[in-house]
């Protein structure tokens, strides 16, 4: 692909944009959660283990912690026991009991609202912070950067980083606020259905055609067609 000013790239990823929705209209969060404290929690779970699992492992756990204070409270064991599913369970165990701790000492066991105050709660960078806020308060502070999201974001030619920070940059730059939320979860969607990990489904890609395919094999016929 010729070299894209910053205006033809931002032209591209509104067409991107418009063809994810069309694809994936009911592109949503897969977490299941009741509140902003089982969010948070389910979030914090989520890290190097699929949502599936964690729904799994919430479904009990959501009805045995429902306060901060019971989190606080519990056992190391017994909680590292309760989520042991996720994986890294002893890490996830000791923020989540430091996080509960904060949320009541400063925060009035609430989960705070903004980006300052999420990013100083333990195992709590700005990706959780933007699915919290985004999900349990409708607040559009950024762009959740995932596996997902960064894979595609170099794929699709939305960033050259491999810094999640700074790809959320670049993205926050292309992408209209109103619709950063939302375009975390367009992503997440395409990455998991055809632009895997694995193998770029290309041939099967809405995209094909305006998709520079950095990094991916680049002959790929339309979607649609198919070898006769």
């Amino acid at each position: 692909m010729p070299r894209e000013s910053q205006a033809d790239k931002k032209k591209r990823t509104m067409k991107i944009i418009k063809l994810m929705d069309d694809e994936y209209p009911n592109a949503k969060i897969a977490l299941i959660y009741s509140n902003p404290l089982e969010l948070l929690v389910a979030v914090q779970l989520s890290a190097q283990c699929t949502d599936v699992m964690v729904n799994r492992v919430t479904k009990n756990l959501f009805k045995k912690y429902k306060t901060p204070e019971d989190y606080a409270g519990a056992e190391d064991e017994e909680l590292q026991d309760d989520i042991r599913m996720t994986g890294f369970f002893r890490n996830k165990a000791k923020n989540l009991k430091g996080t509960a701790k904060m949320l009541i000492n400063d925060f009035g066991g609430k989960v705070p609202g903004t980006m300052g105050e999420l990013i100083k709660l333990p195992g709590v960078a700005r990706k959780t912070a933007n699915i919290v806020l985004f999900n349990a308060f409708g607040i559009q502070d950024g762009i959740a950067v995932d596996t997902h999201v960064r894979r595609l974001s170099q794929r699709m030619g939305f960033s050259k980083n491999q810094d999640p920070n700074k790809i959320e940059q670049d993205l926050m730059k292309l992408v209209p606020k109103d619709t950063w939320g939302h375009f975390t979860y367009l992503l997440i969607e395409h990455g998991r259905a055809v632009c895997t990990g694995r193998k770029a489904k290309c041939e099967e890609c809405v995209l094909a055609d305006i998709c520079p395919k950095i990094g991916v094999d680049k002959k790929v016929k339309k979607k649609g067609k198919k070898k006769k």
